[in-house]
């Protein structure tokens, strides 16, 4: 996250993740999955802007009209825990400005929560530090905590366990978003657990050397099957895109993104250019030339 203090105003750059590896290792007594995800932060990013509330209310809006300003949003719901644990009684007003596509497997509402703690911890002086916030983030939701842990973190639990891992080098993506999402609880629903999970121990390593044809060989998903038989259009841009010889592609998170990592930033380029969109506007899928976050 990328944080600026103007006046008597935050401004909190809020980033998307992918996921490199993402396995499932089984069901767990409280509902969600045991995971193993190695997950990436990604130069797309949505902006807040923070400033103090004088009635002590916390009022969100946003220029993403689906997107509920609610207190059932993440960023509400960030603020209220933040001024229960703390006791503080201050408001404030946030402006979210999305970029991120919704329900896209990009993480961007977890972001938006992690930005909304960082940004408010700043506005209203609290002195938390980054441990602290980062287990309010874990009660918000799986992974929020991530990102307090970016640029990469190996992610357990149900994604809130956090190991931070070094990337050798920085990493060029191509992010294919189809105008359609998924919900997160009907692909894992229709996920298979299997008996002999992935080791996510050489695509940490190749990461770490920045060998990005190794990495390109390991990606894996273990949500992608369930995912493309519930959207066939995420098989088909794995396809279109695997044909055009980056070093790999994988659906990020729970779908609908689909990326393509590639070798430096002018295959990304040529890439971009051959993907082509769909045959209509409304059809056609949003693409965001990425790079890993620093």
């Amino acid at each position: 996250m990328l944080t600026e203090r103007h006046g008597d105003t935050v401004v909190i750059r809020a980033p998307a993740k992918v996921n490199l590896f993402l396995e499932v290792l089984g069901k767990r007594a409280d509902g969600y999955h045991e995971i193993a995800s190695l997950m990436v932060a990604v130069s797309l990013y949505d902006t807040l802007e923070i400033r103090d509330e004088p009635a002590g209310r916390v009022l969100l809006s946003c220029d993403h009209a689906e997107l509920s300003t609610g207190s059932d949003n993440l960023v509400c719901r960030a603020a209220a825990l933040l001024r229960q644990r703390t006791g503080c009684a201050r408001g404030a007003s946030i402006r979210l400005e999305k970029r991120i596509p919704l329900a896209a497997g990009l993480a961007g509402g977890s972001s938006d929560a992690a930005a909304a703690l960082a940004g408010l911890n700043e506005l209203w002086g609290l002195g938390l530090g980054r441990t602290e916030l980062t287990v309010l983030g874990a009660e918000l939701g799986s992974d929020v905590a991530f990102f307090f842990a970016t640029p990469a973190a190996w992610c357990t639990g149900r994604g809130e366990q956090l190991t931070p891992l070094p990337l050798g080098r920085v990493l060029d993506l191509l992010l294919v978003c189809p105008p359609i999402g998924l919900a997160t609880s009907e692909v894992y629903a229709d996920v298979q657990v299997p008996e002999q999970p992935e080791s996510g121990e050489a695509i940490r390593q190749a990461l770490a050397d920045g060998n990005v044809e190794e990495v390109g060989r390991r990606l894996h998903n273990r949500l992608q099957p369930a995912a493309e038989r519930l959207c066939p259009v995420v098989a088909e841009l794995r396809r279109r895109l695997a044909r055009l010889g980056p070093a790999g592609t994988l659906m990020s998170g729970s779908g609908t993104t689909v990326f393509a990592l590639c070798r430096d930033r002018r295959e990304t380029l040529r890439i971009a250019r051959e993907a082509g969109g769909g045959p209509d506007e409304e059809s056609r899928p949003d693409v965001f030339i990425v790079q890993s976050c620093v």
